[in-house]
């Protein structure tokens, strides 16, 4: 199909689909006379007002046809907003009515604006379906964020800062959020800058985030991050000291301009050189167990100095932060471990002679990176492989443990028996699932390679209870394989396992893959299904690693909580005569 035409907006790409759904006329947002838009199901903008183009600084071009939260939606930092995080994205998706207020917008030069919004539904004259946001600018002399150089902050100020701490930085399992949060937290209610030095797993330093406060926004100094000089044992700097635990203390340019005794020292110096900073106050941040490093807040613009008086609110600080990045590092060492676990779980692919084949795993976004997804390829004797989709239900590590039981009961038995059909494994596999494994539920497919005498890839399979492998031609015809659909395994139903038979036709794409790639909360599984054969019908002609990666990126649900296993194969071209 060809482009599809929002008048007054130029020519549309169709974004990657086939088709779009029906475009709103923008002449209803176009008397809107506030920053306006409209976007489809899928968050994807259909239209826009003169008044938005202004606001954002990007034309209809830049606009229509993107995704609006990756687009546009932006922290406090200038990063990219999480989707579970974002509230605007959930009520466009969800088209209800809803109201946010002090949130970052990107502009086209890269500038953020911080501004409020307002979605509601939206159908158009057509009948299409979607959400209209309102984006406009609005007061914030109540944030913190903004008071600039206030006076000394209250004991009440002190105290809900405080809990604030607690609350941002325990809602995070992930280190670089964590330093960031507390950056915010800190610049410029106390300081002009945040400098953070963490000590490594090896004891090393590392200078790993230097934040300052400039116009309004907290800005990030990459030049002055990262690797620092080991931690001297005797030196009295107050640096130095911090990261051997030592207590928190002030220090100024004058701390560090004699002769340096150590590395660190000379980093000071340069620290305080470049960001003119004339007080700071230093404190370890102390985990359980180790010093985890050190916080450094520094005043360049404001005149007054840090004095003792501000030492226990700045312990106080670095303690919370001491236990969150604790629980944060533990949490990634587990996920360390558990990837480590996953890569042994799944095996390497055979080499087939004459033919392409390739596999992904991509973990659950909020598990503990590893499930019972699973696949596999291997030789049953010279000429016949087997292929596996698995998904034993759950995304955790007892879920890994039992797709690690049942795919080595099904190597056993279908190596013991090379010659088997696939139903008869599955169904030997099925009693064993039952009686033997420590798993609730298993869907599957297996099935039987091999190269018949007519010169092509022939295919035998079995299906208990998994999405349908997907044939797609290298014309771009699409089609499930829908026959030989049966049984889930762990039921103790005693059903017979149909099998089914197809030609694999030269340059054509296999894909085996599980159901977190198509599932989503929001729609039905027909909807995923579809998305994914019209996405891999285009990509038919492209290399087979591109065809794979651009299915994730571009078809796997951003709201699917579950794994994705994959595993695709690809012919080759047509024998000569």
């Amino acid at each position: 199909m060809g482009d599809v035409t929002v008048p007054g907006t130029g020519d549309v790409p169709e974004a990657g689909t086939r088709e779009w759904p029906p475009r709103p006329a923008p002449g209803g947002v176009e008397g809107i006379g506030a920053a306006a838009f409209v976007v489809d199901d899928d968050g994807r903008i259909l239209a826009v007002n003169g008044a938005a183009e202004r606001l954002l600084g990007r034309d209809a071009a830049a606009l229509v046809g993107e995704d609006s939260h990756d687009l546009l939606h932006r922290d406090e930092h200038g990063h990219a907003l999480p989707r579970s995080r974002c509230m605007m994205r959930k009520a466009l998706l969800t088209r209800d009515t809803r109201h946010g207020d002090a949130e970052w917008f990107v502009r086209g030069d890269g500038s953020l604006l911080r501004l409020s919004w307002l979605v509601t539904p939206y159908t158009s004259d057509t009948g299409a379906a979607g959400a209209l946001a309102l984006l406009y600018e609005s007061p914030h002399e109540d944030d913190p964020g903004e008071r600039g150089h206030s006076a000394p902050l209250t004991e009440l100020d002190r105290l809900s800062l405080l809990a604030e701490t607690t609350t941002r930085l325990t809602s995070t399992l992930d280190v670089d959020e964590a330093l960031h949060r507390l950056a915010a937290l800190t610049v410029p209610r106390l300081a002009d800058w945040a400098v953070f030095d963490l000590l490594t797993e090896h004891d090393e330093v590392r200078r790993v985030l230097v934040t300052e406060h400039k116009d309004g926004f907290l800005i990030e100094r990459d030049d002055l991050q990262g690797p620092m000089p080991p931690v001297p044992a005797e030196s009295p700097m107050p640096l130095s000291r911090a990261l051997r635990g030592a207590a928190s203390t002030l220090a100024g340019p004058a701390t560090y301009q004699g002769p340096p005794d150590s590395g660190i020292a000379v980093e000071q110096q340069r620290l305080f050189a470049a960001t003119g900073m004339h007080s700071a106050a230093i404190a370890p941040i102390r985990g359980l167990r180790d010093v985890l490093g050190a916080l450094t807040l520094g005043r360049s613009r404001r005149h007054e100095p840090f004095t003792p008086a501000d030492l226990p609110l700045l312990e106080d600080l670095t303690r919370r932060a001491g236990l969150a990045l604790d629980n944060a590092r533990l949490y990634q060492r587990q996920r360390k471990v558990a990837e480590t676990m996953q890569r042994h779980l799944l095996p390497q692919l055979p080499t087939v002679p004459g033919l392409e084949m390739t596999a992904r795993y991509v973990p659950a976004p909020h598990a503990s990176s590893v499930g019972g997804d699973w696949y596999d390829a291997f030789a049953l004797d010279g000429s016949t492989h087997a292929l596996v989709i698995g998904d034993v239900v759950g995304h955790d590590l007892d879920a890994a443990a039992g797709m690690a039981q049942v795919r080595n009961m099904l190597r056993a038995f279908a190596w013991s028996h090379p010659e088997a059909a696939p139903g008869a494994v599955v169904t030997r596999l099925d009693e064993a699932v039952i009686h033997v494994a420590e798993v609730p539920m298993v869907t599957m497919i297996l099935a039987r390679l091999t190269s018949g005498d007519d010169g092509l890839w022939h295919l035998r399979w079995t299906n208990g209870g998994h999405p349908p492998p997907l044939l797609v031609t290298h014309d771009g015809r699409a089609r499930y394989l829908d026959e030989a659909h049966g049984m889930l395994l762990g039921t103790g139903l005693d059903r017979p396992r149909p099998e089914a038979v197809v030609g694999l036709p030269p340059r054509s794409t296999l894909l085996l893959y599980t159901d977190g790639l198509v599932e989503s909360p929001r729609h039905v599984l027909d909807l995923g299904l579809d998305r994914l054969s019209r996405h891999a019908a285009a990509l038919a002609h492209r290399p087979l690693e591109v065809f794979c990666d651009t299915l994730l990126r571009e078809v796997r649900p951003a709201d699917n909580d579950d794994d994705v296993a994959m595993i695709a194969l690809r012919t080759p071209d047509a024998p000569s005569a």
